[in-house]
């Protein structure tokens, strides 16, 4: 029987699961994955604090649902603006409400 995958997990992109994976295997050291990838401290920890608030929104126990979760990951990732996320958190809600 295969188990799924955690909501977390699930939320991560291809380009994320392979920065996870050689974080992993560099046994978590910034500076050699700064080499690696051959970027500064700051650029390359700038990319892991999006991927924290990225496994934190989709793991937040405030979301009402996996829609509100998947909103927050999305805007978290930049792959929509803070106020559409909001907009459409707020018309989910309000039809949610209806029905």
């Amino acid at each position: 029987m295969k188990q799924s995958l955690p909501s977390w997990l699930e939320a991560l992109d291809e380009e994320d699961l392979q920065f996870l994976r050689r974080f992993v295997l560099s046994s978590g050291s910034l500076k050699a994955l700064c080499e690696e990838y051959d970027v500064s401290y700051p650029t390359l920890r700038a990319r892991l604090d999006r991927l924290i608030a990225k496994v934190r929104a989709a793991e937040d126990p405030r979301a009402a649902d996996a829609f509100e979760r998947r909103l927050r990951v999305l805007a978290v990732d930049g792959r929509i603006s803070a106020a559409l996320a909001r907009e459409l958190l707020k018309a989910h809600r309000e039809a949610a409400e209806e029905s």
